[in-house]
């Protein structure tokens, strides 16, 4: 056959297959079966073999190449990704247009472009010269990781577009509910933790090392937002319309509003539709639509004036309590635990939710066999919030916890005037598993791949009595787990070596001494300065040195004593350090002196970053982290759903409230702070 007639076909070839990941990765609508396409691609791959010149740097094949990297390199944004100000309320969405009306000259007309909040994981996208060169993460807005490889393997983001200026753009991964029940049955089979909900499972598949792997998710994206997009159009909702047609990949939903309640019927109607969605919507977004309006608007030291984000409040649902089961957690504190009739929530199929204590217990009356209604606390974890008394069957009998440890039988003891009953046993098997999940987790020892299901079978086997012989373990001892792999072995014996560089203070947090949350783990490695002079603290130091901190009181200080008095648990942490465990001197924050230098505060409620990222603001900018309300607490920095008990905290201690943004006037400096400082607590 001719070169130019093997040229002609490759390229129509690649036409088609692009036309069909277009249509089934982008609008959902596939026009042909998988045993179809699968026939198309294995034609391409045929005649790439057969002619690898001609093969284009855009095709199917090549968007997943490449060893696994070592790392993830960071990148700068040109623009920072900021967050938008949020609101559950058509109060305070009523307030934010007024707010809009007023920055605006009385004749201009206004618009606003009315979007899914779509609930994934943030990244930026670059074009260059028509092609796609850069991809990263958020980070923290003005620096993220590099993800480049791994955003090449989403079919729906074209390698080539047709436009040749530089366009910079700002997307939500996601994946489809049905692509995450896949996911998790593989992961399950493979004794790997199942993923909570999508967006955990986009946000974590990003960031993998190995981009064949990513491969396999099925991501999903869509665009969002341009940088500099008066570029290509006056308005937001026009620019939606031209990057669509571009050939990206936009979730086309957007809606022109042009009053109140105009964007109230449309936030009304993304509502009512967003549980026959495939991806997972948490809200919806209304911007101005024009971007001289925008302009004009303006932001603050942390939002634009432009735009906000409307949250629908947290989803219920009515269910059949089958069951309550006890469990026992690190500090051997005994939980129920009610075991549910499957029930969609937010996303999620839950069958399990907490039921807190006995009190909790007795206070809603719960029984066996209940109707019940739960709701997710903060959106991730479900609780029983309601009992149907109506519907109580017959004979249902109160619920009692146990008198005795119902993992290892012990006799449950309460201490003091302790509401929870616990198991005082060290050595309970299922308190030793919940401490190494613990261990592992994000915020403490970060180690990736160890799920429930591994730490089961190696506390059952007797290969791990505590967190030190996790890195005594080898990939052939894990590999011989059941439904575990060599890869995936190898895998967990790699995160746990990792793990070892963790600063001290995540180690602290990690082993789980009593009273100690991750702020008092942070206070508490500056003080030692370093794993091996922690070690070395005497009781006397211990209590000259802890003493003197802010926000440490006397039972905080004697659980740091008692704990590193223990023999058990000094052993434990002697053979740590002995395995290279966090071994580096701690590197406290270098700001002694910042605008909120002298200041406490204390933060609560759903923010819009997460919250270890808020605490280190605040400490780089002086100020010192309290992890609650108390006397001396100058500031109470609230976000979403604050408890009432918090802010009846701050009223009992002249502790001021402010919000997240009010946060950022403070630590930027910005003019309207001294407001803020006003009585300050």
């Amino acid at each position: 056959m001719p070169a130019t007639d093997v040229a002609e076909r490759y390229r129509a070839l690649l036409r088609e297959i692009r036309d069909h990941d277009y249509r089934y990765y982008v609008l959902d609508d596939p026009t042909v079966s998988d045993f179809e396409y699968d026939a198309l691609y294995r034609r391409l791959v045929e005649l790439e073999t057969a002619h690898p010149e001609i093969v284009a740097d855009d095709s199917p094949t090549q968007r997943v190449g490449g060893l696994p990297r070592t790392g993830l390199t960071q990148v700068t944004h040109a623009v920072p990704m900021t967050s938008l100000d949020n609101t559950y309320s058509e109060v305070e969405l009523r307030e934010f247009i007024r707010r809009v009306t007023e920055g605006l000259p009385a004749a201009q007309a206004l618009q606003f472009c009315v979007e899914p909040k779509l609930d994934g994981a943030s990244v930026e996208l670059v074009y260059q010269q028509g092609r796609f060169v850069q991809g990263s993460t958020r980070g923290d807005g003005t620096v993220g990781e590099d993800i480049t490889e791994n955003l090449k393997t989403i079919r729906a983001l074209p390698a080539l577009i047709d436009y040749i200026e530089p366009l910079v753009l700002r997307a939500e991964v996601v994946i489809y509910r049905r692509d995450l029940a896949r996911i998790n049955v593989r992961r399950i089979e493979q004794g790997e933790q199942p993923f909570a909900n999508p967006r955990n499972a986009a946000s974590g598949s990003l960031r993998l090392l190995d981009p064949r792997e990513v491969a396999v998710r099925r991501l999903r994206l869509f665009v969002w937002q341009c940088v500099q997009a008066e570029r290509i159009a006056p308005t937001q909702a026009e620019v939606l319309d031209r990057l669509g047609q571009m050939g990206l990949p936009t979730h086309r939903k957007h809606r022109v509003c042009h009053s109140l309640d105009e964007v109230m019927q449309v936030l009304a109607e993304f509502d009512q539709a967003r549980k026959e969605l495939p991806f997972e919507i948490d809200g919806g977004v209304v911007k101005v639509n024009s971007f001289a309006q925008q302009v004009q608007l303006g932001k603050t030291a942390k939002f634009p004036r432009w735009a906000i984000a409307y949250k629908y409040a947290a989803e219920r649902a009515h269910t059949r309590l089958l069951g309550i089961t006890v469990q026992v957690g690190r500090t051997g504190a005994l939980t129920p635990v009610a075991e549910l009739e499957p029930v969609q929530l937010a996303g999620t199929v839950v069958s399990r939710a907490s039921l807190h204590n006995q009190q909790w217990i007795d206070g809603l009356d719960i029984r066996v066999g209940d109707t019940v209604t739960i709701e997710k606390a903060g959106e991730i974890i479900p609780q029983v919030v309601n009992v149907d008394l109506r519907t109580r069957p017959p004979g249902a009998e109160p619920f009692q916890m146990p008198d005795r440890c119902p993992d290892c039988s012990t006799p449950v003891m309460r201490r003091g005037e302790e509401v929870a009953l616990r198991c005082p046993n060290p050595k309970c098997p299922a308190a030793v598993k919940q401490s190494i999940l613990h261990f592992s987790r994000r915020f403490a020892m970060d180690i990736d791949h160890l799920g429930e299901a591994i730490v089961q079978q190696l506390v059952d086997r007797g290969w791990v009595a505590d967190v030190a012989d996790l890195y005594e373990l080898t990939a052939e001892r894990v590999g011989s787990l059941e439904r575990m792999g060599r890869k995936s072995a190898e895998n967990v014996i790699q995160s746990i070596a990792a793990s070892k560089d963790r600063p001290l203070d995540r180690l602290i947090t990690g082993v789980g001494i009593e009273l100690i949350g991750q702020v008092a783990a942070r206070q508490l490695a500056s003080a030692a300065g370093s794993f091996s002079q922690l070690l070395d603290l005497g009781p006397e130091q211990i209590a000259q040195q802890l003493s003197v901190i802010e926000g440490f009181g006397p039972k905080m200080v004697d659980t740091v004593r008692v704990y590193l008095a223990d023999p058990t648990k000094r052993r434990v942490l002697e053979r740590l350090f002995a395995l290279g465990v966090s071994v580096a001197p701690f590197l406290h924050a270098n700001a002694t002196l910042g605008p909120l230098t002298g200041l406490s505060l204390c933060v609560t409620g759903i923010l819009s970053r997460k919250r270890e990222d808020v605490h280190q603001s605040i400490i780089a900018a002086g100020g010192v982290v309290h992890d609650k309300v108390k006397r001396g607490t100058n500031y109470l920095v609230t976000g979403a759903k604050v408890g009432q008990s918090k802010i009846e905290a701050a009223q009992k201690n002249a502790t001021k409230v402010i919000t997240e943004s009010e946060l950022e006037q403070l630590i930027n400096g910005n003019p309207d702070s001294d407001e803020i400082l006003t009585n300050p607590g």
